[in-house]
């Protein structure tokens, strides 16, 4: 696939990540879309769909082989499981764990907060409940 389109693919399945249906994602996915590359401007799709509380779609984008772990864009994102906890989204929260997202990694590279402590400074205390029943 050349260039041209891979960053066209791209750039679509952030959009339906984020606003889309789940029956776009799966198309762009089959068409050729990576579930962990990032969109031009560094957003990785899981991110999108995490912080926009779409389970569904988190839970394609791992189907596809999403990391769970990977930090999105250029510094002011971070990872899909903090995005899902610091707004309280229960469902997409419950999706990340259930594609083998870390509760306890932190993001900014190792240096920023954990899911749980976003949880907690949002006050979301199911959400922290969630994060932590596993553990």
């Amino acid at each position: 696939m050349n260039q041209r389109r891979r960053k066209r693919l791209q750039a679509r399945l952030l959009a339906a990540a984020g606003w889309g249906s789940a029956r776009e994602v799966a198309a762009l996915l089959r068409a050729g879309a990576d579930p962990n590359l990032p969109a031009p401007g560094g957003s990785t799709p899981l991110y999108r769909a995490s912080v926009q509380n779409r389970p569904e779609i988190v839970r394609l984008l791992a189907a596809a082989g999403a990391d769970p772990d990977r930090e999105s864009g250029t510094g002011d994102e971070g990872l899909p499981l903090t995005a899902a906890a610091c707004w309280g989204h229960e469902a997409a929260v419950r999706e990340l764990l259930a594609a083998g997202a870390d509760p306890h990694r932190r993001e900014d590279g190792g240096s920023g907060r954990t899911a749980i402590e976003w949880a907690e400074a949002g006050g979301h205390l199911r959400t922290v409940e969630i994060l932590t029943a596993g553990v």
